[in-house]
Formats: structure tokens, sequence, C-alpha cells
């Protein structure tokens, strides 16, 4: 039995621990695609800011692809995880095959989300970086490395569920953050949750369609 109900549930509980940023201006809340999106939704939605993608995409283990060997976002930013690479002895050439197929997906997400759309401007302001859960932190990191190079005011993660070490390591890096459950050992983020259904590609175009409305309220 999971601590959430779906990412909807999480969503709404994580927007509770963050209330005191309602209504701020210039404040912006990114979510990791596919499955952030839900959880970042209710969080823009309840404190009534705009909301947006930050897409980055894991380099799965060939054969493994849960397990993250780093991680890919747009500008060229790549994030490795050498403790796995050292450990299973992979490759470089099996890196580069991985991250090339990445990149396909990543302009393909870009375009089906965003259509023409320019993503919103985060610099110099407070960005709300959200995700469904933290397992080895490769993508979320690549996504802070993505965000830092845009110079935003401040830099928070939120997240319902990461390993307690990882939350110390970002702490380093980010200004703030919010971590609903931290346990000391975590294997699968989806044990934490009731329903970890895939989120579509529709349901993503859907929720930042009306996300991004928030702004003009």
């Amino acid at each position: 039995m999971g601590k959430f109900h779906n990412r909807t549930e999480a969503g709404k509980m994580l927007a509770q621990s963050l209330i005191t940023y309602a209504n701020h201006k210039d404040l912006l809340v990114l979510a990791l695609p596919r499955g952030g999106v839900p959880v970042a939704f209710e969080v823009a939605k309840t404190l009534n800011v705009p909301l947006d993608v930050c897409i980055v995409r894991k380099l799965g283990v060939p054969g493994n692809e849960e397990l993250a060997m780093g991680a890919i976002a747009s500008g060229d930013i790549g994030v490795l995880n050498y403790d796995v690479i050292n450990t299973l002895g992979i490759g470089k050439e099996t890196i580069q095959k991985v991250a090339s197929e990445e990149l396909q997906e990543l302009k393909r997400r870009d375009r089906k989300y965003r259509g023409d759309a320019a993503p919103i401007n985060i610099n110099n302001k407070t960005v709300i970086l959200v995700d469904d859960g933290i397992a080895t932190g490769s993508t979320i990191r690549a996504a802070i490395t993505l965000i830092k190079k845009q110079k935003p005011l401040k830099l928070i993660v939120a997240i319902p569920i990461a390993p307690a070490s990882t939350c110390e390591e970002l702490k380093l890096e980010v200004d703030e953050i919010v971590s609903l459950e931290s346990p000391e050992l975590m294997s699968a983020i989806g044990l934490w949750y009731e329903d970890f259904s895939q989120t579509t590609d529709e349901e993503v175009s859907e929720l930042l369609k009306q996300g991004k409305g928030n702004r003009e309220q």
C-alpha cells in the first residue's frame, strides 16, 4: 500500500507544503514529464502560478532501463552517474548510443508538448521544480543544471518522495528542498503510490494547456 493514492493526491499534499509561495509574482512551477506533470499541475493550481515543463531524458542501462546511468536535457546538457557506469562496466559507445536515442525522444516531446510555443522565461524568477519522486537523482540533476544556466532568482526542488541521502546532496545544489517522504532506504518510486499508472502525452499536453492559464488570472 503506497503512501499516496496517485500523483494528483501527492500534488495536492505537496502544494500544502509550499503554500507560503501562493500568488507570488515571478514564480513558476516546472514539471519533469511525464509523471511529474500531474503532481506539478496541482502545485501550480493551488499556488496560482504558471506551469511549464523541463524536458529531461533518463539514460537507462540497457536491459535494466529503470536504472539510470545518467540523463540529458536540452542545450547539450548531460549528467552521468559514474557509480552505476563503473559498477556495471558500461562502455562509452553504449552510453553514446542510448544518449542518441533519448535525444530523439527529447526533441519529440518538446514538439508534442510545446508545439511552436517557446518555454516560459525563467531568468530572475523563483522556480519550483517538481517530479513524482526521485530514485537515483540523475534526471533531477540534469534538470537543475539546465535551469541554473538560465539564472533563476531561486530554485526549489519539491517532490513527494526521495531518499534522505539524495535530499542532503541536492541541498548543496539548490536553494531549498521540499520532500514529503524521505526514507533512508528506497527502491522503486512506484511502491509509494497505490496508482502509479503511466501518464500519457495527451494528459501532459492537456494539463500544460490548463496550467499555463494560471498566470493570466
